[in-house]
């Protein structure tokens, strides 16, 4: 081991905190996974007559008011709400206060793929119909996806590393990782991290239904998101947030913080291929697996579970079965692989930080989750996906998928804490 590498940090998750469509809490979320639930349905945030798909996992019952006033909660888009929500969920479970003296040491770091998409399409219609002069001066602050790292940190006193990472449905994941370098280098003590996403909207709806990534089974929303079946027909939206409190060891070890588990592999990489279509047998993505196995030094046959990117699409799931075997080889067939997407449908942005909350919680809990409405499996994909029940299994270390347009692959690594 060399100078620099003896002086990393090993960096534990201590809180967390989640909304999503099966749960507007960690715990809710967790037993959401663990039971089944299907959290996609008709969409009700807008009129979806129109178009061709009309499902979504929205979040349900919300109220950003326990959170922040009615004041600052008007100024701001969803996907912040969701956000700063989120983040004050993680803060709380991790019993972690941020004041004078260690407020400088606690940075942010929040994906997402797309940030005020609602606010944009909403000021848009006002200026066609109302002209320019009547347009928010909140539009730009509300509408640019730095500002759910921004304001998590305006809400929580938080002055340390702040950034935003856009790597479309990679970037929750991209964030965790890159937050992870930060406490691992001594950059942070801690750092609030992970993905949000709120895109449920006509004009997101068009694109991605134009590009036909999206399900058409507007009869059968309970069914439509099937991650691995040969019947998939494309991705379900989702919306939420995932945030993790990653935390310096010894600075946790020293507040008497409990452990989920430790994070120790980060592994990124671009297919430079195509803007939408994953390389054909997925060499990008086995090589960000790879380069999050050897940052941590893990061999294939210690990995235990794999969160799966998992979207529900022709293209993706029988490539990222490809990956994971050409990243483990035969150790592929030993682990258990599953699409928790099937439950909450795709946040995009957000994606990687709802996932990233239940692969620890897989760890700390020796369960995972299962991949529902695994009915007809596709021959091309023939890995132990976990099929509808979730399942008791000892997990000493997982590994969390995320790839995004743009060829953008990530893979994290957590593993159980020990001394």
């Amino acid at each position: 081991m060399t100078s620099s590498e003896s002086a990393l940090k090993r960096v534990v998750v201590t809180g967390m905190g989640a909304l999503t469509p099966i749960g507007n809490t960690l715990a809710e979320y967790w037993d959401g996974l663990l039971s089944g639930r299907n959290g996609i349905g008709p969409i009700t945030h807008f009129d979806a007559s129109r178009h061709d798909s009309r499902i979504a996992g929205e979040v349900k019952g919300f109220d950003p008011h326990e959170y922040m006033d009615r004041k600052e909660a008007k100024r701001m888009d969803r996907f912040a709400q969701f956000a700063i929500a989120a983040s004050k969920q993680a803060l709380t479970d991790a019993n972690f206060i941020i004041n004078d003296l260690n407020a400088e040491q606690v940075g942010v770091l929040i994906g997402t793929g797309i940030g005020g998409i609602k606010v944009m399409e909403d000021q848009q219609e006002i200026y066609l119909s109302r002209g320019p002069e009547r347009c928010s001066p909140f539009m730009v602050p509300m509408m640019i996806a730095n500002m759910a790292a921004g304001l998590t940190a305006i809400h929580t006193g938080a002055k340390g590393p702040n950034n935003c990472t856009v790597t479309a449905c990679a970037a929750g994941s991209n964030a965790i990782g890159d937050a992870f370098r930060l406490v691992q280098r001594g950059y942070a003590q801690a750092m609030i991290c992970g993905g949000t996403e709120a895109a449920i909207t006509p004009l997101s709806f068009a694109g991605f239904a134009a590009a036909r990534a999206l399900s058409t089974r507007n009869d059968d929303p309970a069914h439509a998101c099937r991650p691995f079946d040969r019947d998939r027909d494309g991705f379900v939206m989702g919306e939420g947030a995932g945030i993790l409190l990653l935390e310096e060891l010894e600075h946790a070890l020293s507040r008497g913080a409990k452990i989920y588990a430790e994070v120790v592999g980060y592994g990124m990489t671009c297919d430079a291929y195509h803007i939408t279509s994953p390389v054909p047998g997925g060499i990008g993505a086995a090589r960000a697996i790879q380069l999050a196995l050897k940052d941590g030094g893990i061999a294939p046959e210690q990995v235990s579970y794999i969160n799966a990117h998992g979207t529900s699409t022709p293209a993706n799931d029988s490539t990222e079965t490809n990956a994971i075997k050409t990243a483990l080889g035969a150790a592929a067939y030993q682990c258990t692989v599953s699409s928790t997407k099937s439950m909450t449908g795709h946040l995009l942005g957000g994606s990687g930080g709802i996932e990233a909350v239940a692969t620890v919680m897989a760890v700390a809990h020796d369960k995972v989750p299962p991949t529902i409405n695994l009915v007809n499996p596709d021959p091309a994909c023939d890995l132990d996906y976990i099929p509808n029940q979730s399942r008791d299994q000892v997990v000493n270390v997982a590994l969390s998928n995320s790839f995004g347009f743009g060829g953008h692959n990530v893979t994290l690594a957590f593993k159980k804490y020990t001394v």
